[in-house]
């Protein structure tokens, strides 16, 4: 698979499908954790959920830039 074949399914996935549901799961968390807790709490939770969201796509990073190898 060519390298910009790699970068557009990656792209595409990483906007149709990883983002929407990591938006929605956090949504979903900090209605739970976040209601009468401390401002620390959420300050936390936020700086956490605003940095973990790049993890999935960091991992991504070396197969999408991976050289085709040549099959025989």
């Amino acid at each position: 698979m060519s390298r910009r074949t790699k970068t557009l399914i990656a792209a595409v996935l990483i906007i149709f499908v990883w983002l929407p549901v990591y938006a929605l799961f956090i949504a979903g968390l900090q209605w739970r954790i976040l209601p009468g807790a401390p401002w620390y709490v959420g300050l936390l939770f936020y700086a956490l959920a605003g940095t973990l969201w790049i993890v999935p796509i960091g991992l991504s990073l070396p197969w999408m830039h991976r050289e085709p190898q040549n099959s025989k």
